[in-house]
């Protein structure tokens, strides 16, 4: 016995005892998935759910760490838009009120001009005293859902957990339905009909287990959170019907126990191979700049490797449990042959390989051209959510408005007045709204700089009064020069002098009639709140209503003309532009990098893998080609119907679609080079086709399914083209394995014999005589 041999039957010993450990210790493995599931039951309900995609932009980009410091320094409250249509505007002026005096509204913003009433629509812009995390401001919305229900009433708004609401809803049938397909599959592709109970509780663990350990990542984002259990089955489900395609097989010469204990020490190796390409293609996503990539790759891998495990360690103990009835429910195969598929496509061999080399080529050339979109501003999904009916309704009805604010550093209003005055030369800014620009009362803003008369005039205080206040403000600050040049000169912006004058009045060093501290109680509590919003110690905000889209290449450019217009006042270091413009403009820039990251990584893994599985040169890269031909024509479709696609859905599915559809073309390429070995090429190509048909029928029919169905099902447009792109993209890996892969293999045979690096039979039973036939 050789080295090799011996080392051979030392590995297949250490699984053989492996499998008959899980075998017989099935109980005490049913008694651990039992407490598992308990565990994953309850932990399911802890996980928490990002529903902002921002918080996964890089710390280096402009977005985040503004959005980082708007979070620290102030408080952005709760919003939403709500149209009442076919209403009076005086109905209107009444329904005004009724929302304003609703407990937890703060404000309500309504007025005669065509940015709230228009066409017999009214539009209430409506600020509520929470913020978005406050349980408070979607319970004040729902109430305000009911106060309004007799009327046409339109609700745009996305905070707490509506979002992630309408999605696990959405997700639910999704689920449904994709389990009834899976079930229908599965019954057409199983040996015996009680194999698919052993299937079902197995991917059903599985996935529990899945979610329940989603809790140890802390915080997961909605899209991992919503696909990650439909693609977990569809992805691993392979793995389970290969062990019980094993288990039919072995039973037939050996009982029950000696069956499973045979299967899963012959199917490890297997699975094992075969969930590699799936999983190095999710990990080239962990690799994005945009973190995105990393929460969905750690979440998918987790439940491919949960799957792995619940195959081998939980599947065997079943099938043994429910051998009696597996053995009595056996039914001829519902797959037919496809022998007439096989020889048509043998025939076409001179011809499609080279028409495949035309359309790939188109493809890639397209696909550079794909109209990606960062928002979902230009985006439609088939199913729509009421708060897209909404929006559309809103945009319909009324311009459509894109925010935009500018971080700058606080204490200067003069420098924030000036920025303001320059902006507003520009036609597309609506409004512009800072702290420094809030108007006090008559006519002056907080911002502007008053000497001591005006500010006695504008407060009614003896201007006596207001002269040793100055300077008592100028010794404070240690301005002594300001009191020996003259006080009466000394300019003090209202904010600043306010302040001091009313903590003076405060702490009892001034005076001041009733009404004068009436004046200075309502201005302070205006001062407060505008702060809370605008201004904190270290940062104060602009903000922009600006009157152009949100994302375009005009868009993008006004975002440098203003970032220019700050840079007069500030230094660059200093200033942050933050929005969903700026965030699109992030994402374009994170898109570019992270595109080539996945393409380079996901082909350098698997073409490893399949370089160590092949021992060859040649057929890894014919089995790239097939795939990457399927993912340029797959991204060609968008530019052909000329449809945005969101940027995120190319990444992912690129991702999964290497990874995952490559192992279609293995399952080919496996057979091809076994029947090589005894036969000519010709048949040994029909006969793969053949035998691998059901496997590639199973698997990619479910994994179709699911995407398409997510993409007809889902509202939310990042989860609906992943799902769409997916769907489409694993029939055309589907299309290509079983017609194009077979006609390289056959032309590319002499090819793949000289590039193979392990010796083998060349031709036996006649193979050389009959090649050429």
């Amino acid at each position: 016995m050789t080295q090799t041999q011996r080392s051979e039957k030392s590995k297949t010993s250490i699984l053989e005892k492996a499998a008959a450990f899980i075998v017989d210790r099935r109980k005490a493995f049913y008694l651990i998935y039992i407490i598992l599931i308990i565990f994953s039951i309850f932990s399911t309900g802890w996980v928490k759910v990002d529903n902002d995609l921002t918080d996964y932009l890089g710390d280096d980009t402009e977005t985040r760490k503004g959005l980082d410091l708007m979070n620290e320094d102030f408080i952005t409250y709760a919003s939403a838009n709500i149209m009442i249509d076919n209403v009076s505007f005086s109905d209107a002026e009444r329904l005004r009120d009724i929302i304003e005096d609703t407990d937890g509204v703060k404000e309500v913003e309504f007025d005669d001009t065509t940015d709230h009433y228009s066409k017999g629509a009214a539009l209430f812009g409506v600020t509520f005293s929470g913020t978005g995390d406050d349980k408070a401001s979607e319970e004040t919305l729902h109430k305000l859902e009911e106060t309004l229900s007799n009327y046409d009433t339109y609700v745009s708004a996305e905070f707490g957990d509506m979002k992630a609401n309408t999605v696990a809803n959405e997700i639910k049938v999704v689920m449904v339905i994709s389990c009834f397909i899976i079930l229908t599959v599965l019954l057409l592709t199983s040996r015996t009909y009680m194999e698919i109970p052993v299937l079902v509780i197995t991917f059903g663990v599985a996935a529990i287990l899945n979610m329940g350990t989603n809790y140890f990542f802390g915080t997961i984002s909605f899209i991992s959170n919503s696909v990650a259990v439909i693609l977990q089955l569809a992805l691993a489900i392979d793995y389970a019907i290969i062990l019980c395609h094993r288990y039919t097989e072995e039973r037939e010469t050996n009982g029950a126990r000696e069956a499973v204990i045979a299967a899963l020490s012959k199917a490890i190796p297997e699975i094992a191979g075969s969930c590699l390409t799936t999983l190095s293609g999710l990990a080239a996503m962990a690799f994005m700049d945009y973190k995105i990539g990393l929460d969905l790759s750690l979440v998918l891998i987790k439940a491919i490797a949960i799957s792995i495990i619940v195959v081998f360690t939980l599947m065997p103990g079943l099938l043994v449990s429910f051998s009696p009835l597996i053995d009595k429910t056996h039914h001829r195969n519902f797959i037919p042959k496809i022998t007439a598929w096989c020889n048509a496509v043998v025939k076409a061999r001179y011809v499609t390989p080279f028409l495949f080399i035309i359309v790939v080529a188109a493809a890639f050339f397209l696909s550079g051209k794909c109209p990606y979109a960062y928002s979902y501003t230009n985006l439609t999904t088939i199913k729509k959510s009421d708060t897209q009916i909404a929006d559309e309704m809103i945009k319909d009805t009324f311009s459509s408005s894109n925010i935009l604010a500018i971080v700058v550093p606080s204490g200067h209003y003069d420098k924030e007045q000036a920025l303001a005055a320059d902006l507003e030369k520009y036609d597309e800014i609506d409004t512009i709204t800072g702290l420094a620009s809030v108007e006090a009362t008559d006519g002056y803003d907080i911002g502007d700089m008053l000497t001591p008369r005006q500010f006695s005039e504008l407060t009614d205080i003896d201007i006596e009064l207001v002269r040793v206040l100055y300077g008592a403000y100028a010794a404070d600050k240690e301005e002594y020069g300001r009191i020996v040049g003259g006080i009466d000169e000394y300019k003090i912006s209202l904010a600043e002098i306010f302040d001091f004058i009313y903590d003076m009045s405060e702490d009892g060093y001034v005076s001041l009639d009733d009404d004068t501290k009436e004046d200075l109680d309502e201005l302070k509590e205006k001062l407060d709140d505008g702060r809370e919003q605008l201004e904190s110690d270290t940062h104060s905000r602009l903000v922009l209503k600006l009157n152009i889209s949100e994302e375009s290449e005009e868009t993008f450019e006004f975002l440098s003309t203003v970032r220019a217009e700050a840079e007069k006042y500030y230094d660059s270091d200093d200033i942050f532009l933050v929005g969903n413009s700026t965030s699109d403009y992030d994402l374009s820039c994170t898109f570019s990098r992270d595109n080539i990251t996945i393409s380079i990584l996901s082909i350098l893994f698997i073409l490893i893998i399949l370089f160590l599985t092949f021992q060859s040169a040649g057929l890894p890269i014919i089995l790239i080609l097939v795939i990457q031909g399927s993912i340029w024509i797959n991204f060609s479709f968008p530019t052909i119907q000329n449809k945005p696609l969101f940027f995120l859905s190319y990444l992912v599915v690129s991702s999964i679609q290497m990874g995952a559809n490559i192992d279609y073309a293995i399952v080919i390429t496996n057979r091809y080079t076994e029947l090589r070995k005894k036969m000519n090429k010709y048949d040994a190509i029909k006969d793969a086709m053949n035998l691998a048909f059901p496997t590639i029928f199973t698997s990619g029919l479910i994994l179709a399914s699911a995407g398409i169905i997510i993409g007809l099902m889902s509202s939310e447009p990042a989860i609906a083209s992943i799902g769409t792109c997916l769907g489409r993209g694993t029939i055309i890996s589907i299309i290509l394995v079983m017609g194009i892969l077979p006609q390289l293999l056959v032309l590319c045979d002499y090819i793949i014999e000289k590039t193979s690096f392990s010796l083998k039979d060349r031709l036996q039973n006649g193979g050389a005589e009959n090649e050429n036939k």
